[in-house]
């Protein structure tokens, strides 16, 4: 008996899960997020026209991403708390430095080339600032007052017009959200958050003025992307039929002949939900999004357990910047919503995006394993 419970005690099973408790991850956020990491690289072999090269590279970010989010898991969150205030400074002038000597690609500047490797500064303050609104916060009695809420949005403001005018309307509204969630879990009253969506709302025609005319024809191409099925309604309208071609069931894995036959643009990144809703249909698509919603409703645990108002304001806002990612990339697709080009999380190729993302998972695992246990 003994033999028998010292085998069960060192099983693979207990060793692996003893191995991430250790590194300080989260167990059920970790299975999910690389459960989903796992499904797109059977998409993206279909997506990007079966070619291994684009499933090693993207297995290569994957695990640098992996990598990132254990390195921050480590850290204590009092760290994050202590240096909120100078990362966010060192996004902001980054972005300036964007500004006036970043490079320009596909008729955006937005990236900044140190010589051995570009990288994107939006990226840095999709966490930075929701990290320096919570800290703000974090100093004061909640709900916040007026004067708090002015200086929280001037700090929402800034980098989110310093990333439009690259011009990434996509990054720039993810930015806003993001810090605008830590305003809404800092205990704002409904009135106030309806003014607010109010005073925005009418505040629409100024920002139609200072939108660019591709960007007003993105608005446009929503409201009736058939008004230019060959030019700027193509990808919605390719997109729409993807998706009702998979039917209840889907054609298949490998089966999507909108992505085989290249009639579907952006297959393996912006619209790579498209090919998936081909291949698995309606059941896959809602096994994805029960697999979203467990990764979702796992964050806002963390963010609930969380013992101090800093962590509670930025778990809950990271995870809010989770939901907005999936929220809109799937409403682009299926055509309920402009296309921002905002990627899927944790399927679509690419590299910055999916760094960001297991930085903010790392953070959230930071704040759930670095609890103290009160006595009860």
């Amino acid at each position: 008996m003994k033999q028998e419970t010292r085998s069960e005690h060192f099983s693979p099973p207990s060793l692996i899960g003893a191995l991430l408790r250790k590194l300080h991850i989260d167990i059920p956020l970790f299975v999910s997020l690389a459960l989903i990491c796992l499904l797109s690289f059977l998409v993206l072999y279909s997506a990007g026209g079966q070619e291994t090269g684009l499933l090693v590279r993207q297995a290569m970010r994957i695990g640098v991403a992996f990598v990132f989010m254990t390195l921050l898991a480590h850290v204590n969150p009092n760290q994050f708390k202590r240096h909120s205030l100078l990362l966010f400074s060192i996004g902001v002038i980054l972005l300036v430095a964007v500004l006036l000597v970043g490079d320009v690609g596909k008729g955006a500047q937005r990236w900044l080339n140190l010589g051995f490797f570009r990288f994107q500064p939006s990226e840095m303050i999709k966490i930075t600032a929701p990290m320096m609104i919570a800290w703000y916060l974090s100093e004061y009695s909640l709900p916040p007052k007026f004067k708090q809420i002015c200086v929280a949005a001037i700090l929402i403001v800034v980098p989110t017009v310093l990333i439009a005018k690259q011009p990434d309307l996509g990054t720039s509204l993810l930015v806003a959200s993001s810090g605008a969630a830590v305003l809404f879990f800092s205990g704002l009253s409904w009135r106030l958050i309806l003014a607010i969506i109010t005073l925005l709302a009418s505040l629409t025609p100024v920002l139609w003025h200072f939108m660019r005319d591709y960007q007003k024809g993105r608005v446009l191409t929503f409201l009736n992307p058939e008004a230019d099925p060959m030019g700027r309604g193509y990808h919605i309208i390719q997109s729409k039929i993807a998706i009702g071609s998979g039917g209840i069931n889907g054609k298949g894995w490998l089966g999507s002949t909108q992505a085989q036959l290249d009639f579907l643009p952006e297959s393996s990144t912006d619209f790579i939900f498209a090919v998936f809703a081909e291949e698995f249909g309606l059941s896959g698509c809602l096994g994805l999004l029960i697999l979203y919603l467990l990764i979702i409703s796992r964050c806002l645990y963390i963010a609930v357990q969380a013992q101090d108002t800093y962590s509670r304001l930025l778990a809950g806002s990271l995870t809010f910047t989770f939901f907005v990612y999936v929220f809109v990339n799937i409403g682009m697709v299926i055509g309920i919503l402009p296309v921002v080009g905002v990627p899927l999380p944790l399927m679509s190729y690419g590299g910055t995006s999916m760094v960001t993302l297991m930085a903010g998972f790392g953070i959230l695992m930071s704040i759930h394993t670095h609890r103290k246990f009160l006595p009860t």
